[in-house]
């Protein structure tokens, strides 16, 4: 009987809990003329206003936190989002390049195989994943880069150089594929030939530090890289950063010059 009595006041609307509350109030008021020097209405007055100041200031604690969920769930939906919009392009045309080489080339057909099948892999996996080692997002870093440099029936230059000075670095991931992704679609793509890339990735000293240079075509005279890459980029480290990044594009005599840097969380 008293489990069936919980749960119906538990089932009522919060506006009755609260009517209620305000009515024994007036009723207090009320009758405290009356009543007022009497020692045990007194006493019940007293607890029940310090009652009703400890209901009011539970409500506010609730609410509080409710908003603060609320922020966090729009703000976990929005990274989940931003996410999603990474390469899928990228992977539809690797596979439409891979049904062509199979038959021409098997053995590197399933060598890049293997590595789309690990790129999947860390996407739909450890991309969901808050933060990720940067060792596992620089191997995903160097898949890539092999797999795109298959794409294109032309000679590309690309150099990818690694340093890490110590273990225990983490990083967003999918985060440094944008920048990547970049260079190769307002640069490479558009180059019919003497195309390269420069990527350099130091970490050490609390610091990550990743710099992409890459040549473009003079005659489309981009004013900065374009796309959803760059905006998503920056929604991203406003996300997970804050202020703790600093991202710094120039274009001079005909490449692009990207550097983010990172503090170590």
């Amino acid at each position: 009987m008293i489990t069936f009595l919980k749960n119906r006041i538990k089932s009522l609307p919060s506006w009755v809990s609260w009517t209620v509350f305000a009515f024994i109030g007036i009723i207090i008021i009320i009758f405290n003329d009356a009543f007022g020097e009497e020692e045990g209405f007194a006493i019940f007055g007293f607890f029940y206003f310090a009652l009703l100041t400890l209901a009011i200031i539970r409500w506010l604690f609730s609410q509080i936190k409710s908003v603060i969920n609320l922020k966090k769930d729009k703000v976990k939906m929005e990274m989940l989002h931003l996410k999603s919009q990474v390469n899928p392009h990228f992977f539809f045309n690797t596979l439409n390049n891979l049904y062509g080489l199979v038959e021409k080339n098997p053995k590197e057909a399933q060598s890049l195989i293997l590595k789309l099948s690990d790129l999947m892999r860390y996407s739909i996996y450890e991309g969901q994943n808050e933060w990720v080692s940067l060792e596992e997002e620089v191997a995903y870093l160097k898949n890539f880069v092999a797999l795109h440099k298959d794409r294109y029936h032309k000679k590309v230059k690309v150099n990818f150089k690694t340093t890490i000075n110590e273990p225990g670095y983490r990083i967003m991931p999918l985060l440094l594929i944008l920048l990547v992704e970049n260079a190769f679609k307002h640069g490479v793509e558009k180059l019919r030939n003497e195309a390269f890339v420069d990527i350099e990735l130091i970490a050490k000293n609390g610091h990550i530090d990743f710099i992409i240079t890459n040549n473009y075509d003079p005659e489309e005279d981009p004013d900065e890289p374009r796309g959803i890459g760059i905006s998503n980029l920056k929604r991203r480290l406003e996300i997970g950063y804050k202020k703790d990044y600093d991202l710094s594009i120039t274009k001079r005599d005909e490449t692009f010059h990207v550097q983010l840097s990172l503090q170590k969380v």
